[in-house]
């Protein structure tokens, strides 16, 4: 279970704005990887954070309406899927983070990561399985599940045909199959080998993506 003695150490050792920082969506093969970034108010604190994998999704949601009403700061960010195919999901997934924390409203002087440090000038920690140790890093990876599901059920209105409100652009039987039958959309992630190999013809070669507009603008 997640505690709060990441965050305890750093404000110990000076630090005042302690951002923890995750991604979601690294393994999927569709769609950008989203990340968040939250900064948690000590004197508000938010009962039943933990690991998104071990909660439900009405619990996430939950939670996450929790998290943006009490949070001194959080932010959402992403890279799209033309960056995943550039620069690698790993790196994609670290400028998601960096996007994410840059969004802050309230600048913050320490980062706790899942595992990763990002390239910002921060002091920062990576700490493996980071979800399932520092709340802080549980609330930051609830939002960017939350948003990243809350993006695949409208594009499943889109692309109705890969089911993506259920497999979440996962490589699920059901996906995998409807890419054999229809090949990727413009928004699959082409350099993961599934899609490559779900592609029939040219026509589904490189071309570029739409902008993705105001997608991951934070109020």
């Amino acid at each position: 279970m997640p505690s709060s003695r990441y965050e305890r150490a750093a404000r110990s050792a000076g630090y005042r704005c302690i951002a923890g920082v995750d991604e979601a969506g690294r393994g999927a093969l569709f769609g950008p990887v989203f990340a968040a970034a939250v900064v948690l108010d000590p004197a508000r604190q938010i009962r039943g954070l933990d690991d998104r994998k071990q909660l439900d999704a009405d619990r996430r949601d939950v939670l996450g309406g929790r998290i943006r009403e009490r949070a001194l700061a959080w932010a959402v960010a992403g890279a799209d899927a033309f960056e995943i195919d550039r620069v690698n999901i790993l790196q994609a997934s670290r400028l998601a983070m960096k996007r994410a924390v840059e969004r802050l409203r309230t600048a913050s002087d320490f980062l706790l990561i899942d595992a990763v440090t990002v390239d910002l000038p921060l002091q920062q920690r990576a700490i493996i399985h980071g979800d399932s140790l520092s709340f802080s890093i549980a609330a930051a990876s609830i939002l960017a599940k939350t948003a990243r599901d809350a993006a695949l059920a409208e594009w499943d209105r889109v692309f109705p045909e890969y089911g993506f409100s259920h497999n979440r652009g996962y490589g699920t039987p059901d996906h995998l199959a409807a890419l054999q039958k229809l090949g990727p959309t413009t928004l699959h992630r082409f350099s993961f080998e599934p899609v490559r190999n779900a592609c029939h013809s040219r026509d589904y070669l490189w071309s570029g993506y739409p902008e993705q507009g105001e997608l991951f603008a934070c109020p």
